[in-house]
């Protein structure tokens, strides 16, 4: 040892602090151990669809669970006493932006580096830790290896995958500040490819495209069969923003990968079930979007609950809850007209779900203030409830689902042996009340507990 001090005296004269405090850190760094969990006496909900496991134990080594049981044991695991608490997988939305919203605002001015964690830590509070944005981030997403930290669960809050730049229809009274000022605005098909490369360098988890609208605002039919095609050709999905069922049938024909939204102009039939099982495209319902949408007509019965109003951006509260806001809502046809597609959009899921397609949660939260991250991933369970949905199908869309969609299962979205251990600890058993899945006691992200939930600040 006396020599390897005196080498490194040597080399500190030759070369410097820099170079001896390398060596330092080489020779005597030894990496951590891994820490062992025991969580004991709890009530699982594993994920995969089936009925709650009583008086079940979690073994956690390091990020991972490595066993679980009955009347585990584990030398030098610390031992957590759940006393019949409730642990379901941590849920994962494939369908939220980040970084738009401000208090009651919207703009792409406030994607911001310290936006986009505070955003992020709040999925994480509402036990929320893996979401995927479609369509609206901004470059500084990218910069000095930001996204890639947030995928790897590196920064604290929820893990992101970021759909990139989206396309949509060329606007020129859309400014670059705007919300979806950044996206591709193809005038035609010729222009796709050159987007596409340049979209690819960011290696999107999904491209996400913008088709409905009135037929003059509508994208046209051969700008997105291009896009579908060159998008596949870099082996990219392509998620669909989408209403119509008009829409829906041509983007099947197209090629289309994923439907980020509920069609809600009218019901679905047979014939395009089969066309999207027999292409396994999955669909995110988004019912939150539509809910939130035309429910401050009134004053919903979650306005004055703590829960949701901790989700809420300053000055939102104030706004929505307002009586010149509701009124507003009341003579706007726009309200009205998501009432009738929400009405559509519930019994489109259940149809859907009962013929075998894939749901997976999604809520497009995030996207304006009164879509409210992380409350609304919680809101749209009870959606699917109220659709007809059980609650055990509704927990799987929200874990293992989505992590299908993402295609990431092999490691989330079930508690199982091998698999990286995201838990929801609750007070209560959301098989029972859908709404027991707010009632959290703890949120753990890659075995270690990171959340009490959302009502502490620190």
């Amino acid at each position: 040892m006396k020599k390897l001090f005196k080498f490194q005296a040597k080399l500190f004269k030759k070369f410097g602090l820099f170079i001896l405090l390398i060596i330092s850190s080489n020779v005597f760094a030894q990496p951590p151990a891994q820490t062992r969990i025991l969580l004991k006496n709890l009530n699982l909900i594993d994920g995969r669809g089936g009925t709650i496991q009583a008086g079940t134990d979690i073994l956690i080594q390091g990020q991972r669970i490595s066993a679980i049981g009955r009347n585990l044991k584990s030398a030098g695991a610390r031992v957590i006493d759940l006393q019949g608490k409730t642990v379901m997988p941590a849920m994962i939305s494939a369908h939220v932006h980040v970084g738009v919203i401000k208090g009651n605002a919207q703009s792409g001015t406030f994607f911001t580096r310290e936006n986009v964690l505070a955003q992020l830590k709040k999925y994480l509070d509402y036990g929320v830790i893996t979401v995927q944005t479609l369509g609206t981030d901004r470059p500084v997403l990218y910069e000095n290896g930001f996204r890639d930290s947030l995928i790897n669960g590196l920064l604290p809050g929820a893990r992101l995958f970021s759909g990139g730049f989206g396309f949509n229809i060329p606007d020129p009274s859309v400014s670059k500040e705007s919300f979806m000022g950044n996206l591709y605005r193809p005038v035609s098909a010729d222009e796709v490819p050159g987007m596409m490369k340049e979209l690819n360098e960011i290696n999107p988890s999904m491209v996400k495209i913008w088709v409905d609208g009135s037929p003059l605002t509508k994208m046209k039919p051969a700008i997105y069969q291009k896009i579908i095609q060159e998008a596949h050709r870099y082996q990219r999905r392509v998620a669909a923003h989408v209403y119509y069922l008009s829409d829906a049938r041509n983007l099947i024909s197209s090629g289309i990968d994923v439907f980020g939204h509920s069609i809600r102009d009218s019901l679905v039939d047979e014939g395009l079930i089969a066309q999207m099982k027999a292409r396994t495209i999955p669909y995110i319902p988004t019912l939150a979007l539509d809910k939130f949408a035309h429910v401050y007509m009134s004053k919903p019965n979650w306005l004055e609950d703590p829960f949701f109003k901790a989700a809420l951006e300053p000055g939102v509260y104030e706004m929505i809850s307002s009586s010149t806001y509701q009124n507003e809502q009341k003579a706007s046809a726009a309200a009205v007209r998501s009432a009738g597609a929400f009405r559509v959009a519930l019994q489109n899921v259940k149809k859907l779900h009962d013929a075998g397609v894939l749901v997976a949660l999604g809520t497009d939260s995030g996207a304006f203030p009164i879509r409210a991250q992380g409350f609304a991933e919680h809101q749209e369970l009870e959606l699917l409830v109220e659709a007809g949905l059980s609650p055990q199908d509704v927990i799987r869309i929200a874990t293992l689902n989505a992590a299908r969609v993402l295609r990431i299962d092999q490691d989330y979205g079930s508690i199982e042996k091998g698999k990286v251990a995201d838990l929801l600890i609750l007070n209560a058993n959301p098989l029972e009340n859908i709404q027991n899945s707010r009632k959290i006691f703890a949120v753990y992200k890659a075995g270690q507990m990171v959340s009490t939930g959302p009502f502490v600040n620190e």
